[in-house]
């Protein structure tokens, strides 16, 4: 039995086994890294930890952490009162103002990652609050993200622009821009209309009782609460402004926020979701063993390997959109593009519509729990269920995976080849 089938089977089992029963799918994926790694693949032990996801780790330590100093010290209360008198009382524009502001931050160079960090905590605690869908909020938030990513000042359509400019082909950047944002805004306008007036899976018997619900929610903060508010604005400046790394920025915050209210603060570390980071760094940990030994490449060139181009456009689609609910969609990018072009070369395919297509098809899967949009939705989720909630996040990443691709090729690739 060859390694791939091996990986992959060990891929399908642990789902089965991690969604049917009560065990961390995290901790089978570690068992599954070391296993499968070191008899079927061959990997050394160095290698295979290699693959542990430290920066994503410390960014959703580092994040939940301070946003439960804030909860607890009433500041993130404050925000959401101050959020709902800035919308004039209108709960329901709240998803649509979050996806925007996401957008802006991407569009004008934000890393998709960073912008998500920022607003999924504050888009929860609304959710929380004023009982809106929290599966809404936290999707509306990736979406923006991903609709004003593929800007020509963003991370990831700089990336793609400059992939493509190696080559003899030609990709508009307005066209690469377009196309993601349309896609993403008609995805959240689909999941607002569809999604936002169902209930949330409450959490039995939650031991959130909201730490600051006490507090004062109106008027002006007290001098911690604005203390708080200055720390939130310096790590905004510093991820964004001096692209500096926004978990440990977050766990400094945190720590000196801590260290001025002791007292309120002694559990503060219990808000930090652990159940989460084991369940993204195993998984991620597994499929970056994937990447090392060549697997996740193999499928993509077996993928582009197969009929006419047309449908092997729609089977790469589909290749990254399934890998990069998985695996880090920068990553996906950078392999699938240079095995794109020697198809479009050869073709009559439409180069920008094929560009755009699996670039929509990487990103637009980043609600996965596996990813870490999606990992920062779920970990700062509020007074809901968790196991059921993956579920739902899960469910939903899955209708994407599988529609995603088939509309991205269907409006991008085919009416132009």
């Amino acid at each position: 039995m060859s390694a791939e089938v091996i990986s992959i089977g060990a891929l399908l089992v642990m789902f089965v086994v991690g969604t049917m029963l009560p065990i961390n799918l995290g901790i089978l994926a570690f068992v599954a890294t070391f296993a499968v790694g070191t008899a079927s693949l061959g990997l050394t032990e160095d290698e295979i930890f290699e693959g542990f996801p430290a920066k994503l780790f410390v960014t959703i330590v580092g994040v939940t952490y301070l946003f439960s100093v804030a909860r607890r010290n009433g500041t993130i209360d404050w925000l959401v009162a101050a959020g709902v008198r800035l919308v004039r009382g209108k709960v329901a524009l709240i998803p649509w103002v979050l996806f925007l502001v996401a957008a802006l931050l991407t569009a004008f160079g934000t890393f998709t990652p960073a912008a998500v960090a920022i607003l999924a905590p504050i888009g929860m605690n609304f959710a929380y609050r004023y009982k809106l869908n929290p599966l809404v909020v936290g999707m509306m938030v990736i979406s923006g993200g991903h609709a004003g990513a593929f800007s020509p000042l963003a991370v990831s359509g700089a990336l793609v622009l400059g992939l493509v400019d190696k080559t003899e082909l030609h990709v508009s950047a307005v066209t690469l821009f377009s196309a993601s944002f349309l896609i993403n805004l008609v995805l959240s306008a689909l999941t607002y209309v569809l999604l936002a007036k169902r209930p949330a899976p409450p959490a039995e018997g939650s031991e959130e009782t909201a730490v600051g619900e006490d507090l004062a929610v109106s008027g002006r903060p007290d001098w911690r609460q604005w203390l708080t508010l200055a720390c939130l604005v310096a790590l905004v400046v510093g991820a964004l402004g001096f692209h500096l790394e926004i978990g440990f920025l977050a766990l400094a915050a945190g720590a000196l926020l801590a260290l001025v209210d002791m007292k309120r603060q002694e559990k503060a570390v219990d808000g930090v979701s652990w159940s989460t980071l084991l369940l993204v760094a195993g998984m991620m940990t597994y499929i970056a063993m994937l990447e090392k030994a060549g697997i996740i490449e193999n499928i993509s060139e077996h993928a582009a390997g197969l009929g006419a181009p047309v449908a092997v456009a729609l089977l790469l689609c589909f290749t990254v959109a399934i890998t990069s609910a998985f695996a880090s969609s920068t990553a996906i990018l950078t392999a699938i593009i240079p095995i794109a072009v020697p198809l479009l070369l050869s073709s009559h395919l439409s180069a920008a519509g094929l560009i755009a297509a699996l670039a929509v098809s990487t990103t637009i899967v980043d609600t996965s729990p596996f990813s870490t949009n999606g990992a920062l939705v779920l970990s700062n989720a509020r007074g809901v269920d968790p196991r059921r909630f993956y579920r739902q996040v899960i469910g939903y990443t899955g209708g994407i995976v599988a529609l995603g691709p088939v509309v991205a090729w269907g409006t991008l690739v085919l009416p132009w080849s």
